[in-house]
This record gives C-alpha cells, sequence and structure tokens, in this order.
C-alpha cells in the first residue's frame, strides 16, 4: 500500500465516536461513517491518525485497517467470514501433534493440551487430538459448538479475532483471546512452539527476526483492538 502526503492537521473523535480530520468525519473505503464502537477504541484510532509525520503510511496503522475491515468487509460478508473460521478450527494447529522428539512432544502437550481443555470445558466443544499432518475432520458437535462462540463475536471483534487467528494458525487460541481465557504473552507462545523448539535448537537470521518482530507487534496489536472493541466482559 502507498504511502500519501498528509492532508490534515487536526484529528478528534466526534460526539457519535467517529474520527474528524480538521473537523471533517472519515469514511471507510467504502464510503460507510467510520464509528467506534467505544470511546477506547476511538481515541486509539484517532490517535493512529495524530501519529503520522508528514506522510501517511497506512500499513502501520493496524487499530484503522481493522476498523475498516470490520465495517466494510465482516458487516457485509459475516456468513462467508464465519466458515472460513469453522474451515480454520477443523484443521487447527493445536490438534495436530507429533511424536518425536520427546522435548517437543513435551512441549505441545504444555502448551497445547489446556486449549483443547478450554473448549471442551467452555465451549462444549469437543475437539479431537490426533498425531501426524494429515487432516482428520473435527466431530460436527465440536465445529457447532465452535461455531455458536463465533457467532456471539461482534463484527469488530470478528475482524480482530480473524486476524488473531491467521497470525496464531488457531481458531481455538483466537478464541480464548477473545474470551479473556488467555493472555496475549502466553497465547503468543502457544502459538509458536513448534517454531521456538527450532529458534533453541537451529537459531535465528537477522531476516527472520525482523519477521518475527513485526509479526508480534500486529499480533500484540490486533489484541489491543480486541480488547478496547469489546462490548461485554466475559467470566
Amino acid at each position: 500500500m502507498t504511502t500519501r502526503r498528509r492532508f490534515y492537521k487536526d484529528v478528534s473523535v466526534t460526539d457519535e465516536l467517529g474520527i474528524a480530520l480538521d473537523g471533517r468525519p472519515m469514511k471507510t473505503p467504502m464510503k460507510a461513517a467510520l464509528r467506534l464502537p467505544s470511546r477506547g477504541l476511538a481515541d486509539a484510532v484517532a490517535a493512529e491518525w495524530a501519529e503520522q509525520g508528514e506522510e501517511i503510511r497506512p500499513t502501520i496503522m493496524i487499530f484503522t485497517k481493522l476498523a475498516n475491515t470490520a465495517l466494510d468487509r465482516v458487516a457485509e460478508h459475516r456468513a462467508s467470514i464465519e466458515r472460513e473460521v469453522l474451515d480454520y478450527a477443523n484443521s487447527d494447529l493445536v490438534c495436530y501433534r507429533t511424536d518425536r522428539p520427546p522435548q517437543l512432544v513435551e512441549m505441545q502437550v504444555r502448551a497445547w493440551n489446556p486449549v483443547v481443555d478450554w473448549a471442551r470445558t467452555e465451549l462444549d466443544a469437543p475437539f479431537e487430538v490426533t498425531d501426524g499432518i494429515i487432516h482428520r475432520p473435527q466431530p460436527e458437535a465440536a465445529l457447532s459448538a465452535f461455531g455458536q462462540a463465533v457467532s456471539g463475536l461482534t463484527d469488530f471483534e470478528l475482524a480482530a479475532f480473524y486476524s488473531l487467528m491467521t497470525i496464531t494458525g488457531s481458531a481455538l487460541i483466537a478464541m480464548m483471546l477473545a474470551r479473556q481465557a488467555l493472555a496475549p504473552e502466553a497465547a503468543w507462545s502457544a502459538a509458536h512452539v513448534d517454531e521456538d523448539y527450532q529458534i533453541e535448537h537451529w537459531g535465528l537470521d537477522d531476516e527472520a527476526r525482523a519477521r518475527r518482530e513485526a509479526r508480534l507487534a500486529e499480533f500484540m496489536a490486533c489484541c489491543r483492538f480486541l480488547d478496547l472493541a469489546r462490548t461485554q466482559p466475559f467470566g
């Protein structure tokens, strides 16, 4: 995405929790009113625009990108997005285990068993675990129960959830974040068990380290967006 020169001086939050540039309300790329579900999220989006320098850099404006996605994509294509999430859950990272080496097996058990157990207990979603990488469809009961949890997310929550799911490779981990059942740091560690094992044994070059750091920054921004977009607490 290309940059463009900054064309405004002042950024403000409107009474309707929209964003105004020099007093003019912003719209999404699809011309919807850019209105946020909470004051905290509106302030965060406004801060992104206020922090831009002489050039606007859309690629680093994660909150704005997710808000636009919620309003333009999720709101219009909710059913198809929910189907994509269930397809993801049907081959979730945490349900596919290795049988060697022993150290990695133990790392996966410690990190991933609590995720599967949580889905079974809290969502009544009986996900099954298998060894190897050959696809094994999940029970319909698990996908149905998980689908109910996904349908309970607002459009803004689902926008962040979807990004977290793709970053972590796990719809189950993303749902734990959405339900405030797992801290971001623990979720990141759980999602990177295999990668961390490889790093421990083979190291990490500068290019791979830079990619990982950028991915972590996006992950943490998505977690914060999710927290700010949440309309009701869980627990």
